[in-house]
């Protein structure tokens, strides 16, 4: 395990990366990329939605565009403090602190969840995607985005010891746990780095 898949570590970093995460994020997870996300979702307007790992709000914004009716949680507040900078406290978004893998909603709360660059930070990532499976309406569908396993093997090495990287066949088994029966996943990327990002769009059971 990663030296930041641990929650005290990672709200510690976030507190300091949040100062400058608006400038640095461009260059690892960029509007290309969040639009090709969102394109592999069907949100309808009126869906109710949940992005877990808001953040500063970039997925939260990409969202918006497609359904008045989303909902965010982080566990950094130092993070939704950027983010409710952009969208208000108390008014276009509902905005929750909260854990990945203890959900503060009640079953089939929502429609569509969402969830980009947090994953890598979950100590126990199938406890999680379970939880998202437990808040989403059966039929309804989760997207997660994941920092894609390195073909390199002393990357893997760095990578191993900081956080958690996966690739398609981890995802298969992580998903596959959390009682998903139905994903397919994309990598995509900046152009320096295409296949940096895994994509995994999973459809609850019904």
């Amino acid at each position: 395990m990663g030296i930041l898949e641990n929650k005290a570590r990672a709200r510690l970093f976030y507190k300091y990366l949040s100062k400058i995460y608006d400038q640095i994020n461009p260059f690892i997870w960029n509007e290309e990329m969040r639009g090709e996300a969102l394109g592999l979702l069907d949100i309808d307007a009126g869906d109710r939605v949940l992005d877990v790992g808001c953040g500063t709000g970039f997925g939260t914004a990409g969202l918006l565009q497609y359904t008045d009716d989303v909902h965010a949680l982080d566990q950094s507040v130092h993070q939704m403090e950027k983010a409710w900078a952009k969208f208000g406290k108390h008014d276009t978004v509902r905005f929750y602190r909260g854990d990945a893998e203890r959900l503060p909603f009640e079953d089939d709360a929502f429609d569509v969840l969402w969830s980009s660059g947090s994953i890598e930070y979950w100590p126990n990532p199938v406890t999680a995607l379970a939880e998202f499976r437990r808040v989403t309406k059966p039929g309804g569908q989760v997207l997660v985005v994941g920092p894609n396993y390195p073909t390199n093997t002393l990357f893997q090495k760095v990578v191993d010891a900081i956080m958690l990287f996966y690739d398609a066949d981890e995802a298969d088994r992580m998903f596959s746990e959390a009682g998903f029966r139905e994903f397919r996943h994309v990598t995509m990327g900046p152009s320096y780095s295409p296949n940096a990002a895994i994509t995994t769009v999973a459809q609850v059971p019904e």
